[in-house]
């Protein structure tokens, strides 16, 4: 049984003490003002025309929880966050409704997306930045946290009419693109599928598996992907070598990552996909 987490600084009770999700109980400590999504925390934007910083994540969630350790418990963060933002944390879990439309705006403009989803919003709730795990300082090609706290306040603060109208311009452009998609879903051409192909070959990690640099989110879509191209044609090499990108980084993420951790880590998801493909 996995040891109970336990709060860092006991001190500060925020809003989510009175939350049920098990995600929110474990912030109910932090020294961030945070609010439960609800109208609470709409109304204190509007009143303030402060942008709202979203959080979104989950119990089980690595990521989740070293954010929350380096950031989120961390009090001169917290104070920048609370001085300059409305912050909202979610369970991905209880609200999936909020975590997939804001989902969608972090993988259209972000080309990713993962969890601890990072989201800046509009008082109106409509967003203009998004992103997923911020370290704490400038590593793995990534700002620091307060770095990015810092300038969308600045940015807020100097133009926010401007962001305003942005905003509204992705949301309309987002909801275009979703309906061109869904009326070209009825063909796909194979030239976007070996596109699609050669994009992840470009950014395969032959030594660690998975694709990109760090910190690295598995996406289900990415192997159901790889194990239909191979299915589409199994003898030639690029279907070869995409079931064997495949393969491999399921077999790291079963086995755990070496240099990030000398425990054996299981994964769920990497069990149920092997049981799909052959090995």
């Amino acid at each position: 049984m996995a040891a109970e987490i336990q709060p860092a600084h006991i001190e500060h009770t925020n809003r989510l003490a009175k939350e049920k999700s098990p995600y929110l109980l474990q912030h109910a400590h932090n020294p961030v003002d945070w609010y439960p999504w609800g109208e609470e925390a709409f109304a204190k934007a509007r009143r303030e025309n402060k942008p709202i910083f979203l959080s979104v994540g989950y119990s089980t969630c690595h990521w989740c929880h070293v954010m929350a350790h380096e950031s989120f418990e961390n009090e001169e963060t917290a104070a920048i966050m609370n001085r300059e933002f409305v912050n909202i944390k979610v369970d991905r879990e209880e609200r999936p409704d909020v975590d997939r439309v804001y989902m969608t705006f972090v993988q259209a403009t972000t080309g990713g997306g993962g969890w601890p989803m990072s989201v800046w919003l509009t008082p109106d709730l409509k967003p203009f930045v998004g992103g997923t795990y911020f370290p704490p300082e400038d590593r793995y090609g990534q700002p620091a946290f307060k770095k990015v706290l810092e300038r969308i306040a600045a940015a807020w603060k100097q133009d926010h009419e401007k962001i305003v109208d942005q905003s509204s311009k992705i949301i309309s452009a987002l909801r275009e693109s979703q309906t061109a998609q869904v009326a070209a879903a009825t063909k796909i051409d194979i030239n976007i599928l070996q596109t699609a192909y050669d994009q992840f070959v470009r950014s395969f990690d032959a030594k660690e598996g998975g694709f990109g640099t760090a910190p690295k989110f598995p996406r289900p879509v990415t192997f159901n992907f790889l194990t239909r191209f191979y299915a589409r044609d199994p003898k030639s090499e690029s279907g070869k070598h995409a079931l064997e990108m495949d393969l491999f980084t399921l077999r790291k993420m079963a086995a755990g990552n070496a240099r990030s951790s000398r425990r054996r880590i299981p994964s769920l998801l990497g069990r149920s996909l092997l049981a799909r493909v052959p090995l």
